[in-house]
């Protein structure tokens, strides 16, 4: 008579697991969704972009590619739908797969990148924010910058974090490395901002940086 009780549970849990959310959607539009003249673009892409697949147009079902280069793109994060006008949240990422901030593959050139769109949508140096959750804090195994807004207290509390001060993007993986080193924190997010000086400031972050520091979300 257990048979069938196990069977039965045994059922149930894959189907627990099928219907998980994917940690692979990041993955899935830099390798199928950014070039719509491919061949099965529409048969291969999950989320093309708006004005390509037939019926796919809301903001929740397409691709709003921000910019793009051949090792990197910026597009829309779903977080933005729904929202108002001046609202900002998007994601630069690179388009080779990249795990997260753990991965030894992790590129500089991100940063620059990501910067340089987020200017092009927050026209206040000052209030941008880039960061990066820590493994432990993130639905996505695809590494993503995210380009936001800080909140209006954020200066205050990341110069608790003792910030490293840096002249280029490009070392901001090597800054927060040696922050994390001397604070002792072994799995960490990253948050970038501008210094006052003209230069910017890199933290590592125990939690999601995201959450603490930025305006991640409209309504909030």
């Amino acid at each position: 008579m257990r048979r069938p009780v196990i069977f039965v549970a045994l059922l149930l849990a894959a189907g627990c697991l099928s219907a998980a959310p994917s940690r692979n959607i990041l993955v899935g539009i830099v390798t199928d969704c950014l070039n719509p003249g491919e061949l099965w673009y529409c048969s291969r892409c999950a989320s093309p972009q708006a004005g390509y697949c037939g019926g796919a147009s809301s903001c929740e079902r397409t691709t709003e590619v921000w910019a793009q280069s051949q090792e990197y793109v910026a597009i829309r994060d779903i977080k933005m739908c729904g929202c108002p006008e001046g609202f900002v949240h998007g994601l630069a990422l690179p388009r080779l797969e990249v795990t997260g901030v753990e991965d030894p593959r992790r590129p500089n050139g991100v940063w620059p990148f990501a910067w340089e769109a987020a200017r092009r949508r927050i026209s206040d140096e000052s209030e941008i924010a880039l960061a990066v959750n820590p493994p432990g804090d993130r639905t996505q195994d695809q590494l993503h910058v995210h380009l936001v807004r800080l909140t209006g207290d954020a200066r205050r509390r990341v110069s608790a974090l003792e910030p490293v001060r840096i002249e280029r993007l490009q070392d901001t993986w090597m800054a927060v490395s040696a922050n994390a080193w001397r604070r002792r924190i072994a799995s960490y997010g990253v948050i970038v901002i501008r210094s006052a000086d003209g230069g910017w400031l890199v933290a590592a972050d125990r939690t999601s940086p995201e959450a603490d520091f930025t305006i991640a979300r409209c309504g909030l």
